[in-house]
């Protein structure tokens, strides 16, 4: 499908949202108002954001500790959002998730996971009650590049392409889990490759350009609602901070921080749709404009909301 003028405006303002929540998030956590570890998305906002938008409400994603832009690509609002990651009552798991654990199952987000992988085995057994629904569902599993190397993305997958569930696997591939390079525990360069094993199309894409990952999404997703199974999508992108909050990430070079800091994703995103004439400067502007109202608006709502009681540690927690 064309990329319209609408989707192009709507990919803009996700792009943008994603960006000024992390840095709002990058300024809270520094200042001591947030609880717990904060791992940035910036820097990948194309990944989510491309993928997200091939997808409806009632699809289905499973997201990574790294999880704020795959939630507000997914349609998450940012006032619940920051109230959770607050630990308010008002937050979207009633401020016991966190920033790790965000889940949604209003707007198909499975959750947020901590544990590396842990969300690709969600994503197989949410498409396969969608297969056996018959409700053209499909689910999402996003992955960074260190969950390649976990037994459970070998288990997930090849369960997925033995049942020919529809299912997406998203590995956002930026360059390094934790403090390992990729280069350093795997004999291979693009994580796509591994598909082959499986029998299920491998895809890679460069995750910096939001037109790009639309378009890689668009056919895997589709194919995987029209029963054709699942898929690997291999997006190539670079994390802007650190692994966490406070991590000195000794483990990269200036030099190439500042080559990749050339490829900003929302620069990209800016000229690839100017081009496109999908998007002038001057909407560009209003939306980021009331971007950086709505997030205003949802930092005061999350200040002002109240803690949870101690008496409902217990509520919600078991089924």
């Amino acid at each position: 499908m064309a990329i319209t003028k609408t989707l192009a405006e709507n990919m803009y303002r996700t792009m943008y949202r994603i960006r000024v929540f992390e840095e709002k998030v990058e300024e809270l956590f520094a200042a001591g108002e947030l609880p717990g570890f904060v791992h940035l998305y910036i820097g990948q906002e194309a990944c989510a954001t491309g993928v997200c938008a091939n997808l409806a409400r009632e699809d289905y994603i499973t997201s990574t500790h790294r999880g704020h832009g795959h939630c507000i690509a997914k349609g998450g609002a940012l006032d619940r959002m920051m109230a959770e990651l607050f630990a308010k009552k008002t937050g979207y798991n009633k401020g016991k998730g966190g920033s790790m654990h965000l889940a949604s199952t209003e707007i198909g987000i499975l959750g947020a996971n901590g544990i590396n992988a842990a969300g690709m085995p969600l994503a197989v057994g949410a498409a396969l009650s969608s297969k056996m629904q018959k409700n053209g569902r499909v689910a999402v599993a996003f992955l960074g590049d260190g969950a390649s190397n976990q037994g459970t993305f070998h288990e997930s997958i090849n369960l997925a392409a033995a049942l020919a569930v529809p299912v997406v696997f998203v590995c956002e591939n930026n360059q390094f889990a934790v403090g390992t390079r990729i280069t350093e525990s795997t004999r291979i360069n693009d994580i796509a490759k591994r598909a082959a094993g499986y029998g299920i199309p491998g895809v890679i894409a460069d995750g910096m350009n939001v037109v790009t990952v639309y378009e890689a999404a668009e056919k895997l997703i589709a194919d995987a609602r029209a029963g054709k199974g699942p898929a690997l999508l291999e997006l190539k992108t670079w994390r802007y901070r650190a692994h966490f909050q406070g991590e000195p990430a000794a483990y990269r070079t200036r030099d190439e921080e500042a080559e990749w800091l050339k490829k900003d994703p929302l620069g990209i995103a800016r000229k690839e749709l100017a081009d496109r004439k999908l998007l002038t400067s001057a909407r560009a502007a209003e939306i980021e404009g009331e971007a950086a109202a709505e997030l205003k608006a949802a930092v005061d709502f999350a200040r002002k909301s109240p803690f949870p009681d101690p008496a409902e540690a217990l509520l919600d927690v078991f089924a």
